[in-house]
């Protein structure tokens, strides 16, 4: 039994570090990870303003234009 400490108890960097140990172990490509995080992170972020691209690229600290280009890249709405 391993001895993780619980979720809530976790910096952001302690969550990450978790996360990336399962993508080495299961050998995902650094690529196809950081596209997956990116297109989560948009998707979760609109998910909190509605959808509304000008507060979606001011929480994400992007110009609103580049938000528009990673969507695009990304195949979200």
């Amino acid at each position: 039994m391993t001895n993780k400490p619980k979720e809530k108890d976790l910096t952001i960097h302690s969550k990450m570090e978790v996360l990336i140990e399962e993508l080495v172990e299961t050998e995902i490509p650094i690529k196809e990870a950081l596209k997956e995080f990116e297109k989560i992170y948009i998707q979760t972020t609109s998910k909190k303003y509605n959808g509304n691209k000008t507060r979606m690229a001011k929480a994400l600290g992007i110009h609103r234009n580049t938000l528009h280009n990673l969507c695009k890249t990304l195949n979200l709405k």
